[in-house]
């Protein structure tokens, strides 16, 4: 899971989905887009990305066709009970064995079918170490006492997760979101690639756990469920390493990176002028990033049309930078800025939206660098995507600029 990475992740950030990552209120995902481009011109070399949440994987997979996610590098499931490593979500087979120590998927359905308070999830958030209820707020106490009880006298040790104000989890007692994640930092610390700082983020009573683990950073988002904020106030209030955040959301995510001091925490996106921005920055992926942002606000007129915008714009890539499409044609980058020209305002009024995804780039020669991503480009309800390589020649880096 850290094969990419030549050493310890700089920064590892573990968040939630729903209501953490994602803001189910933005339909445009304007803050789930600030974050994308943020971490993928900063930290995607350099750090890892964990989503941990409490859906299965195929209502995982839903979420992703459903909203513009970035690619984790591991994916943690069904509250803590599945971790999966890679683009490929390989299953962590030591985690499954472990959680299998005392647990009979069997006799919690037979025990749970015995409160008729308690109404089955769907089909696609039944996991072999998962069993999900709906049932309100006031009877959820007492079934959560009385079901403890039985499943201890038939010999079974589990947790009982209750969330959101309406969901039931019952887990083994190994499993959770923060018992994944120490799982997880354990397996690192003994490969010798501790991360140097990992920020957790939530919204719900689910991630009470994570907000739990030694020696992390938390971020409780905005709007953060009232069982969240009550244990926080119970448990929590005076660690100065956790702070309910005034934004909502992926932008309360941003905002806790700033506020912990861990890295750079100003998008992209929100920088409206790259020519008087001037960033210090050594990665190929911040100029990727800035150009698909340029890509996008020419086409949609963000950007007044002039010669000098165009001017400026080539100037920060070598004449001899390529663009390799994903059928395997190549086109130097000054001709496709050149061909750019004419597309100006063509989505101009319409939701047109371009990410990238998985940039990740490197050293094929003495002067020669190629860098690979995943593009978005969401046009309303329709999303576009293919991989893209650039390569740049006999170039180096300085202050955020490709110079020969």
């Amino acid at each position: 899971m850290m094969d990419r990475l030549n050493g310890s992740a700089r920064l590892m950030i573990v968040s939630d989905l729903d209501s953490t990552m994602v803001d189910h209120d933005d339909p445009q995902n304007l803050s789930l887009l600030r974050f994308n481009a943020l971490w993928e011109a900063y930290y995607r070399h350099d750090s890892l990305l964990v989503f941990s949440t409490g859906r299965s994987p195929d209502s995982y997979q839903l979420l992703r066709a459903e909203k513009p996610l970035l690619t984790p590098d591991i994916t943690v499931m069904s509250v803590g009970t599945e971790i999966a490593c890679g683009e490929s979500m390989v299953p962590d087979a030591g985690w499954e064995q472990y959680l299998n120590q005392r647990w009979d998927r069997d006799i919690v359905v037979e025990e749970t079918s015995k409160f008729p308070e308690l109404l089955p999830q769907s089909e696609i958030d039944q996991r072999p170490h998962k069993v999900s209820f709906y049932v309100e707020k006031d009877k959820a106490l007492k079934i959560i006492g009385v079901l403890s009880e039985r499943l201890e006298k038939r010999g079974l040790d589990v947790k009982i997760i209750y969330s959101s104000g309406i969901a039931l989890d019952v887990l083994p007692r190994g499993a959770g979101k923060g018992q994944a994640l120490a799982y997880l930092l354990k397996k690192f610390e003994s490969d010798g690639k501790l991360p140097a700082s990992t920020l957790v983020c939530g919204d719900s009573g689910n991630d009470a756990e994570l907000l739990s683990v030694p020696q992390v950073y938390g971020v409780m988002v905005s709007n953060a469920q009232e069982e969240l904020l009550q244990w926080y106030s119970e448990n929590m209030r005076n660690n100065p390493s956790i702070i309910h955040a005034t934004e909502r959301c992926a932008a309360g995510i941003i905002q806790g990176i700033g506020s912990f001091c861990l890295g750079p925490n100003v998008s992209p996106r929100d920088i409206r002028d790259f020519q008087k921005c001037k960033v210090d920055i050594v990665n190929p992926g911040y100029e990727v990033v800035k150009f698909y942002l340029f890509y996008e606000r020419w086409r949609c007129a963000d950007i007044q049309k002039s010669t000098q915008h165009m001017q400026n714009f080539k100037s920060v890539f070598h004449s001899s930078c390529t663009l390799v499409h994903p059928s395997g044609t190549e086109q130097h980058i000054h001709q496709c800025v050149d061909e750019m020209e004419s597309l100006h305002g063509d989505r101009q009024g319409k939701q047109f939206l371009v990410w990238v995804d998985r940039v990740s780039s490197a050293q094929i020669g003495l002067d020669t660098w190629l860098v690979k991503c995943a593009k978005w480009e969401s046009h309303g309800k329709i999303v576009f995507y293919h991989v893209v390589l650039i390569s740049w020649d006999e170039n180096i880096i300085e202050r955020g600029r490709w110079k020969k």
